[in-house]
């Protein structure tokens, strides 16, 4: 008789793992402190969305740790 594993793959072939805590997102903060309710695709598509004239500052941030980078 063999033994046999029944413990799962920690990971699945032709997939690559993301450190969640390297996926950084990039949003606009408002003068108030609050971020704006919209996606951007990279830094300069929050830049160009962004109004520095009126106090909002384009920032990076981590979802995991909820802290500016």
């Amino acid at each position: 008789m063999t033994a046999t594993s029944t413990q799962a793959p920690t990971t699945t072939p032709g997939t690559d793992w993301v450190d969640p805590r390297e996926q950084i997102e990039v949003g606009v903060l408002l003068p108030n402190g609050r971020l704006v309710g919209r996606r951007f695709v990279d830094r300069a598509e929050a830049e160009a969305w962004a109004r520095p004239e009126e106090g909002e500052q384009v920032v990076e941030y981590n979802l995991v740790c909820e802290c500016n980078v």
